[in-house]
């Protein structure tokens, strides 16, 4: 595993374009500490977004994973344009004949998922730990501890977005060919969705929950519902915010088996081509 995470590490570490996209990734991350400051003082009005609870324990675990899952975007940047390099500079053809086997090959594609993923997880846990210290209204080590699932959910939904990303970037070998189908792809979900409601509005969430990127999407709803400030407003105006927002099990197993197939399919092509 080691050897073959080493090889991969060496090829990132000389690629120019992958640096500069994991930098701006790991940059935005830190970013969301910005929201912190973020203030208006406008006479009468005052408002600061850190006083509305964003950062309190244990709601900063379900927020900030929610956000950084935003930028997850140029991880898959480097995913696909790695594997798309294979192809390009022949790189692929040369670990084969140096006697690396075409299931060793994507295992170290895949270890380097899982360790990009980790590192962005460990990441987000100090982020978040720091900034519910210095805002949170709560700090009971049993209430900093809570919802830690989130973070569980937002390391397994990583590796599987950027294992599809891997899927495509074997299936087409260039890395904006990759981006445009995985984009063909959810607005293929989009379409079914709104056929489905459109059909019926009966156990479309059920059905929905089995494709690749809304399972992934429910790994972490969103949290601004969750607000005590929005459901105060809600309710003033007739709307009921109730909804569960616990990370389900069930959405696990499904992202972890749409994982596996990803993996699997991207060795299956690669054994079946001749390269």
């Amino acid at each position: 595993m080691l050897r073959l995470l080493n090889i991969e590490i060496h090829k990132l570490k000389y690629n120019r374009a992958s640096r500069v996209l994991i930098l701006i990734y790991f940059i935005l991350l830190t970013s969301i500490a910005l929201i912190a400051a973020v203030k208006f003082d406008i006479g009468p009005v005052k408002f600061h977004l850190a006083e509305q609870g964003i950062f309190n324990f244990p709601y900063i675990w379900h927020f900030n994973t929610f956000m950084a899952s935003i930028f997850k975007f140029f991880l898959l940047l480097v995913i696909v344009s790695m594997m798309a390099n294979e192809y390009s500079n022949k790189t692929l053809k040369q670990n084969l004949i140096d006697g690396l086997s075409k299931k060793e090959f994507v295992l170290s594609k895949f270890y380097t998922v899982i360790l990009l993923a980790l590192v962005s997880t460990i990441f987000v846990f100090i982020v978040s730990l720091i900034l519910g210290y210095i805002y949170s209204d709560f700090t009971e080590f049993s209430i900093v501890t809570t919802d830690l699932e989130y973070l569980l959910a937002f390391f397994v939904k990583l590796v599987a977005f950027f294992s599809f990303g891997l899927f495509l970037g074997v299936l087409v070998k260039r890395s904006a060919f990759a981006v445009g189908a995985l984009l063909i792809w959810a607005m293929f979900e989009s379409f079914v969705k709104g056929m489905l409601y459109w059909k019926t509005e009966d156990n479309v969430e059920r059905i929905m929950r089995f494709f690749p990127l809304e399972a992934m999407g429910n790994l972490i709803k969103e949290p601004f519902t969750r607000l005590s400030a929005v459901k105060t407003v809600a309710k003033q105006v007739g709307e009921n915010l109730s909804k569960d927002f616990s990370v389900q099990p069930l959405d696990i197993l499904i992202v972890i088996i749409w994982t596996i197939i990803f993996i699997y399919l991207s060795y299956a092509l690669l054994k079946k081509r001749d390269l």
